[in-house]
């Protein structure tokens, strides 16, 4: 069998070393290249053809739908890989072999690759008689947890079980319900991507909270499991239209 080869796009090292991980995994799967950067890995590709692009969204200078386009044709397959489910549509525009949502579990990727397997194995005398292949389809469970680097091990935290995070200069604090704290290097931009939107809101430069665990609302604070949390002007409007809406006032 004909080695499927590919690349990983994606600025985030964790995503990296996640699906790097993975393609070891998948026999007649062979990894070329792994890139921080979109522009360097454009490059890479233009000079050096793969089947395969695995990219995600959003990125500095250029996005991964941006760059899909600059891709040289005819070109790679793509599979987008992504926090955002909103992009669906326009992968399918963009023709994306398959859109995998952030946790990506082995088993979805190990899909993805399937496909994109049958694709290129199909023969050029007989590809135009099949049908167009149907349009990818975003995973329909959302995730329920996400996974951060906590010493020199990726943990996994579930999102029922955070009550706030605490921003702590380059550092992140998780705290979690069985009175847990888990430290990791993170962005606050990185974890509100992954975090449901419904369910959690930013409060403060510092702080992001589980709006279910929210206990009381006073004089620009939230009490979260008994300690209280400052609301920053900046989030203020926001949240309190946002907790309105959500029937918590």
């Amino acid at each position: 069998m004909h080695p499927l080869t590919c690349v990983i796009i994606d600025d985030e090292p964790l995503a990296l070393d996640l699906l790097a991980g993975y393609c070891q995994q998948v026999p007649g799967l062979e990894l070329k290249g792994q890139f921080h950067d979109a522009l360097v890995a454009l490059a890479f590709v233009q000079d050096n053809p793969v089947d395969l692009v695995f990219v995600d969204i959003h990125m500095p200078r250029i996005t991964g739908l941006q760059l899909v386009q600059l891709l040289p044709k005819p070109g790679p397959r793509v599979v987008f890989t992504t926090a955002y489910d909103q992009y669906a549509v326009q992968s399918y525009e963009l023709n994306a072999v398959d859109y995998l949502l952030k946790p990506i579990g082995f088993d979805r990727f190990l899909q993805a690759v399937n496909k994109v397997r049958s694709q290129v194995t199909v023969p050029a005398a007989s590809a135009a008689t099949l049908a167009p292949e149907p349009a990818p389809q975003p995973a329909r469970t959302l995730p329920d947890a996400m996974f951060v680097k906590n010493e020199h091990r990726l943990q996994r935290v579930a999102f029922d079980d955070i009550l706030y995070i605490e921003g702590m200069k380059e550092y992140l604090m998780i705290y979690t319900a069985d009175g847990g704290k888990i430290l990791t290097l993170q962005s606050f931009r990185r974890v509100e991507e992954v975090l449901p939107p419904q369910r959690f809101a930013r409060i403060h430069k510092s702080f992001v909270v589980a709006l279910p665990r929210i206990e009381h609302v006073e004089r620009g604070k939230v009490q979260v499991a008994g300690r209280l949390l400052p609301i920053g002007d900046t989030y203020r409007d926001a949240f309190t239209s946002l907790i309105r809406a959500q029937n918590l006032l």
